[in-house]
């Protein structure tokens, strides 16, 4: 079995069995819309999701926030039992969590950094 990353909003990798929480907050200044994501490692957060156009009250965004969360874990869990290492992130125009082999997108990366060359 491979490793399990989760992207975050700046694209940094994050090891999901370093994970100690997932918390859901507001996520814009404004009470009245949005919400972020994100998880704690060494007690430190780091933002997946950071949605300021949700509409709805407070309660509401944060449900639907809850329900993320348990969409992640589920993701989560079926990454665990790939062969590769499974890099987890959010798609924001699907509004669902995505996986891909980590090696897919080195060789993505390592293929571009060499047309470029």
């Amino acid at each position: 079995m491979g490793d399990v990353w989760l992207r975050t909003i700046s694209n940094s990798l994050i090891r999901a069995e370093s994970v100690t929480e997932i918390a859901s907050t507001r996520g814009s200044l404004h009470e009245e819309q949005g919400f972020a994501l994100k998880v704690i490692v060494q007690g430190k957060g780091h933002v997946l999701i950071d949605d300021s156009d949700l509409q709805g009250s407070l309660s509401d965004r944060l449900e639907y926030a809850r329900h993320l969360e348990d969409a992640l874990l589920l993701a989560i869990d079926e990454a665990k039992i790939a062969v590769a290492s499974v890099v987890v992130s959010f798609e924001p125009e699907s509004q669902h969590w995505s996986m891909a082999a980590a090696p897919e997108l080195a060789g993505g990366l390592a293929s571009n950094v060499e047309a470029s060359l």
